[in-house]
Formats: structure tokens, C-alpha cells, sequence
């Protein structure tokens, strides 16, 4: 697929967004602070430095817990006098945010990469955490980004995604004459979902919502739920036939099987498929909150998203997992999707007095008893560490499911989109399934961008 090609998809995706203009954009703007740690991180910095006293510098991944990550550092500035600072990055701008913020005087000390990928990308800016606190409380640390048996990256937490569900609306499907089925129980595969959920979209003014679904976020920077997390699925099962981890080329194997529930989220949602291009994760949340939709596609991470929601209508109780079926044989053994994107990396660049006070506040986090608090009942994190004891585990609903499914015996999906081979293939893959919905684009042709963009992108980044 030609760049101009790709370029020309890029431009199409915005200009839908622009024209549609029925959604609104989520998360910080990139480089801002908010909160009292910032302003006391802006005050104390310079202080710091002078005194040759270390400072911390987080660059946040996740907009959806900036304000958490703000009174965390106000409270460790709080306690310890270390000035901390904490910026979030704009949803999907973090790598561009990171080059910019990496490259200042007062760097960055604390980061983030997503995988083996990520760290072939900052590995000259990854300091070596072996003999840390932190690497050796790892419950597996086999889960660490490593190399040559140095570790680089810490994982902080374990999450998963999958459908969530209101169960208050599927009871109430349930108990219809000539409903598809009698619980989520029947519901384990493609088929019977499908069923289901296409009966349920014919009867949504009886159910009282606005669609099964709620909206599939296609705004540019807001469709990670599908060029990354949705596409997981076909691309796990395309390296579990092949026994590989990795892959320089793909064929894209399952591609129909993505489409199956691509199609099914677009064609029976609150929104026309042609509106997608201006809804933001937020909307979508939104609505599953406000009961106009019976299901959303997302993580664990989304229990803040759903009970901040003015107006919300779910009854925690009521919040549940299935997973994300595509019709793939024997999916009917297939639990959710579970691993980790988010490792901790400490910049080697800084100061040594920068690297102890950042290698210090990431140990405060795991290993004291308000750092474990706000890791677990702030930030929700199911963190992978020995200093965590079983009553130190999240207790919302969507943490609690991961948890049941982890232990049904059922085979979760593993992370694998560590490994795409970039941003911009991310992005580009999701400009295609917005031109999709839209109509400018056939599933074969989306198919066929998706595996030469694989192979560019690999290929730029082996070199």
C-alpha cells in the first residue's frame, strides 16, 4: 500500500471527524499540569536542582488518571519534601510528547514503554532497575522488559478488557418471550452473541436503551480500542498457530473474524456507523453509564469512567465481563484478554541524584502502605508485586471479574500488541476502519493495509 494511499486516509479520517462533529475529545492536552503537585513540583524544581537533591518527572500514560497521579505526587511531596511532577500526554501523542519531553534540560525521569517494542525505541534512555527493590518484589518477573538478562522495564500493574455488560438490561432480555437465550451463561461464542445481540438491538425500545452497543469510538487518537485492544484477538491467534511471539510479516489470518464483531459493534450501536468519526471514548463510556447502551467494549481501567459519569444509572453490582468472541473455533474456551502494556522505565540521561529520587518514589509506590493504597484503591491497579497481600487487591466490579476469570480455568487472550510494529501503523489501521464504517473503504482493502504496513513498519524499525 502506497503512502500516498496512506496519507490520503489520514486526511479522509480527520475530515470526517471535522465534518460529523457529534463527539467530544478526551484527556489532557499534551505537556499540561494540573493539581497542587504541579504547581509545588514548578515551584521546588529549581530549588532541587541547586541543592543537587533529586527530583521526579513522570510522564503519565493515561489521561483517565491524571487527576489520581496529581494527588499522588502532592502526597510523596508532602511526606518526603521530593519535589514531584507529573504531565499527561493527550491520548495517543504519548510517544511524540516523550521525544519532546526527554530531549528538554529538565528531562523526564520516570517513563513509560509499551512492550518489547517500546523498548527497542528508548533502550539508550532505559537505566538498569536488576538490583532495585522494585525488580526483585516482582511476583513473575519474567513479566519485566529485559535483555541480556538486565531488566529495563517494570510492570505496574496487570489489567484485562473484554465486553463489559449491564446485566440489569440482559436480565431484563432474559426474561422477553422468544429471547436468544436464558443467561450470559449460553453466550460463549460468536454465533450465539450475535443472535443475541442482533435481537436485542430489534427490541432496544422495549429494552429502554438507544442500542446494544455503545458508540465505536473512531476519532482520531480515541480508536485504541480497536486498532490496538480489538485487534489483539486475531493477531494472538495468528501467532498461536504459527508459535511465535513476534512476527516480521503477518497474513492477517483472522481479519474475517475481526470484522465479525467489528461489524456487529457498528451495525447495532447508539450511533449510525457514519458518525463514528467524531466520538471519543468518553461519549461511549457515557452512555453505557447513562443506560442507553447494554454493552461497551473496554477494561477494567474503565470503573472510574463508568461511576464518575454524572447521571450514571449502573448499579455496580450490575457491571460484568464476557469476553470478545469473533468465531473463532473453540473460542467457547476463551476468557479475556489479560497482560500489561504499562512498564515503568527510568531515564539512564538524568542526573544520579534524579535516578535515586525517581527509583525511590517508584519503590514508595510498591512497598509502603499509602503508596500501596493509592496504587490499589486510586489508580485500581492489580499490581504484580510479593509486597501486595491478598486483601490489597482492587475490590471494584470490573477488577473483581478479572480476577474470577483469571481463576475459571478459561484460557485468556495474551497481549500482543506489544508488538506492533508502531504508532503510526496503529494509526493508519485505525483511519482505515473509520473509511470502513464510513463506506470509502471494503474490509478487503483494509486487510490489505494492514498487512504492508506491517511489514514497512517492522521493517523501519529492524533497521
Amino acid at each position: 500500500m502506497k503512502k500516498k494511499l496512506i496519507s490520503a486516509l489520514l486526511c479522509a479520517a480527520m475530515v470526517s471527524a471535522m465534518l460529523v462533529g457529534c463527539g467530544s475529545s478526551s484527556g489532557e492536552s499534551a505537556g499540561t499540569e494540573s493539581g497542587a503537585a504541579s504547581e509545588e513540583a514548578a515551584g521546588t524544581e529549581s530549588a532541587a536542582a541547586a541543592s543537587g537533591e533529586g527530583r521526579v518527572y513522570y510522564l503519565n500514560f493515561k489521561p483517565e488518571v491524571d487527576a489520581q497521579w496529581q494527588e499522588i505526587a502532592a502526597a510523596y511531596t508532602e511526606e518526603t519534601g521530593v519535589p514531584v511532577q507529573v504531565v499527561t500526554a493527550a491520548s495517543g501523542t504519548y510517544e511524540e510528547v516523550l521525544k519532546a519531553e526527554i530531549a528538554k534540560d529538565d528531562a523526564v525521569t520516570l517513563f513509560q514503554i509499551n512492550g518489547p517494542v517500546g523498548y527497542q525505541s528508548w533502550k539508550d534512555y532505559c537505566l538498569d532497575l536488576t538490583d532495585t527493590d522494585i525488580a526483585n518484589a516482582l511476583s513473575d518477573p519474567t513479566l519485566s522488559i529485559a535483555s541480556e538478562g538486565k531488566v529495563y522495564g517494570i510492570p505496574y500493574t496487570v489489567e484485562t478488557y473484554g465486553i463489559i455488560y449491564n446485566d440489569a438490561i440482559m436480565q431484563k432480555y432474559f426474561a422477553m418471550d422468544g429471547a436468544k437465550a436464558t443467561s450470559v451463561d449460553e453466550i460463549n461464542n460468536f454465533a450465539k452473541l450475535k443472535e443475541v445481540v442482533e435481537d436485542m438491538q430489534a427490541k432496544k425500545d422495549d429494552l429502554g436503551i438507544e442500542g446494544v452497543f455503545a458508540s465505536t469510538s473512531l476519532l482520531p487518537g480515541e480508536d485504541w480500542r480497536w486498532q490496538t485492544h480489538l485487534a489483539n484477538i486475531p493477531i494472538y491467534y495468528e501467532y498461536k498457530d504459527a508459535s511465535v511471539s513476534d512476527e516480521a510479516e503477518i497474513t492477517f489470518k483472522y481479519s474475517d473474524n475481526m470484522k465479525n464483531i467489528f461489524d456487529l459493534y457498528i451495525n447495532n450501536s447508539t450511533c449510525a456507523p457514519g458518525l463514528l468519526g467524531s466520538k471519543a471514548v468518553t461519549d461511549s463510556m457515557a452512555e453505557f453509564a447513562l443506560g442507553q447502551a447494554a454493552m461497551v467494549q473496554n477494561g477494567n481501567w474503565a470503573w472510574g469512567q463508568i461511576a464518575e459519569v454524572d447521571g450514571n444509572t449502573v448499579q455496580e453490582s450490575d457491571i460484568k465481563f464476557m469476553p470478545i468472541y469473533t468465531g473463532v473455533a473453540g473460542e467457547e474456551n476463551q476468557g479475556l484478554c489479560t497482560g500489561t502494556e504499562n512498564f515503568w522505565c527510568v531515564n539512564s540521561q538524568v542526573s544520579e541524584a534524579d535516578q535515586k529520587a525517581t527509583i525511590d518514589f517508584i519503590n514508595w509506590m510498591v512497598t509502603s502502605d499509602k503508596g500501596k493504597d493509592y496504587m490499589v484503591n486510586t489508580l485500581g491497579n492489580a499490581a504484580p508485586f510479593s509486597t501486595f497481600g491478598d486483601d490489597e487487591k482492587p475490590a471494584d466490579p470490573l477488577a473483581q471479574e478479572m480476577y474470577r476469570f483469571m481463576e475459571s480455568g478459561k484460557e485468556s487472550v495474551s497481549w500482543n500488541f506489544t508488538t506492533f510494529p508502531s504508532q503510526s501503523f496503529k494509526d493508519d489501521f485505525g483511519a482505515a476502519l473509520l473509511e470502513y464504517a464510513n463506506g470509502n473503504m471494503t474490509w478487503d482493502e483494509v486487510k490489505d493495509l494492514v498487512v504492508a504496513r506491517w511489514a514497512e513498519e517492522k521493517a523501519a524499525t529492524a533497521q
